[in-house]
């Protein structure tokens, strides 16, 4: 067994110190709300952060939590993520707002309206319209959901669904909030390595055809009677 020394358990409280800074920053959150939740000072979040104070485990889960960051990160970094810088948000938003009205546009092509009908129908000039599906002027919410409802389309539709930070956000907490839905046994289903096969083997099944799944049924049926 090797045997650890002084200066390393020095050495992994300061990475692990780091590493809490990073995820509190990360989170928006400030030490004086850590140390609430811990029922400690402000100036003792400061010591784990600076590597002077060791953490127990149960604190680093309740800051975990607080911080909304998996517990794992502070001893299995995720090197993707170290490793990719996400685009400065404020591009990001300039690409949203590009998009939105390319899909505004897109769904008023689909529907057969003219601008001018449309702009009509939302009580704006055809100009603003024009704006507004180039990206050149945000379309404000309350426009977007008379011009959704107008469509006939879910507010949703025009939700970041790409590869970006704030895409990926969307789909990690959709995703959440659908296994949050599932039973508590089928939960627990789904989070066991061992049964990564049999949810392999169902996704395969769902991009089959209807004709291979009734002849899979049907050579089922010959095997069981």
């Amino acid at each position: 067994m090797t045997e650890m020394t002084e200066e390393q358990l020095v050495l992994r409280n300061r990475i692990i110190g780091l590493l809490l800074r990073n995820a509190r920053e990360q989170a928006g959150k400030t030490k004086r709300e850590c140390a609430a939740a811990l029922g400690v000072s402000t100036s003792t979040i400061t010591a784990y952060e600076e590597g002077r104070k060791t953490l127990s485990l149960p604190e680093l889960e309740v800051l975990a939590y607080v911080l909304d960051t998996r517990v794992v990160y502070f001893w299995e970094p995720d090197p993707e993520l170290a490793a990719e810088e996400p685009p400065p948000l404020q591009e990001v938003l300039a690409l949203r707002h590009r998009i939105v009205g390319a899909l505004l546009r897109q769904a008023r092509l689909d529907a057969g309206l003219t601008q001018k009908e449309l702009a009509e129908a939302m009580g704006r000039s055809s100009s603003r319209l024009s704006d507004y599906e180039y990206g050149a002027r945000p379309i404000p919410l309350a426009e977007l959901e008379l011009v959704a409802q107008h469509l006939r389309l879910p507010l949703d539709y025009f939700l970041d669904t790409q590869e970006g930070p704030v895409g990926e956000w969307h789909r990690q907490e959709e995703a959440w909030r659908c296994f949050r839905e599932l039973p508590r046994d089928m939960q627990e289903f789904v989070t066991q390595p061992i049964n990564v096969k049999y949810l392999e083997v169902a996704m395969k099944l769902d991009q089959m055809p209807v004709g291979g799944l009734r002849a899979i049924a049907e050579g089922l049926l010959d095997i069981t009677y």
